[in-house]
């Protein structure tokens, strides 16, 4: 029996040993795969992480803006006139395509969601919140009234920028954001309060404000700064029609 007793002791030990090691192992690989950072940081709810998200791409963003200042005055060094032109070509471009930041006077539109106090019987929660259709409604109303430049929660819109719903947030040439929803946009701030009286779209929202209390806020603002834009331009799935 003291045999047997000391065999399941040893085993005991031998298993306490095999936990702690691999314990220390997860330890570990948890270090090195947080390189120094929290895993969950606090206030980890989704609008915490969007933000934190959107936030870092926003850094990365800042820093393509200056490396594309960098290349520009190295590019301004390289004279040539067939060069020079191509480059007079280029800078003529740049504004109407979004590249260079723009100032100016405008208005802000500002879309959120239904408060969660409202919830009317019978009424599906799809229903209570802003979707990708009813900013790009806004939006388009905005160019239609000749709007020289739009952004979203201050990201620059350009020709190419894609909206998307993805649950109950809004994703932005891929960047995740939760409302409110901030448009602004620089031109005649007369026009484009026309068109978005005018256009079925935006009127549709204005009745769904109505009765299910989402929100709504349209601002005129003396100035208004819009970044240039600093992602990608390249076009990776067009194809042109024969």
């Amino acid at each position: 029996m003291a045999k047997a007793g000391r065999h399941e002791r040893q085993s005991w030990t031998f298993a306490v040993l095999a936990i702690c090691v691999i314990a220390g192992f997860l330890f570990v690989a948890a270090s090195v795969n947080a390189d120094g950072t929290d895993l969950r940081p606090a206030g980890g709810d989704v609008g915490s992480l969007l933000k934190e998200r959107s936030d870092r791409i926003a850094d990365r963003r800042d820093d393509a803006r200056k490396l594309r200042k960098d290349i520009d005055a190295l590019s301004a060094e390289v004279s040539g006139a067939a060069l020079d032109d191509y480059r007079k070509k280029a800078t003529k471009l740049e504004q109407p395509t979004g590249l260079t930041a723009l100032d100016g006077p405008g208005i802000r539109v500002t879309l959120t969601d239904a408060p969660k106090s409202v919830k009317p019987e019978d009424v599906a929660d799809n229903l209570l919140v802003v979707h990708q259709q009813d900013i790009q409604a806004f939006v388009n109303a905005l160019w239609a009234g000749g709007a020289e430049a739009i952004s979203i929660q201050g990201q620059r819109l350009i020709s190419t920028t894609g909206i998307k719903c993805v649950g109950n947030t809004v994703v932005l040439d891929g960047v995740p954001y939760s409302p409110p929803y901030v448009i602004e946009a620089i031109g005649d701030g007369t026009r484009m309060n026309e068109e978005i009286s005018r256009s079925p779209e935006t009127t549709s929202y204005r009745l769904y404000v109505q009765v299910y209390k989402l929100g709504l806020e349209i601002e005129t603002v003396d100035d208004i700064t819009i970044k240039a834009y600093s992602g990608p331009v390249s076009l990776r799935y067009a194809r042109a029609q024969s």
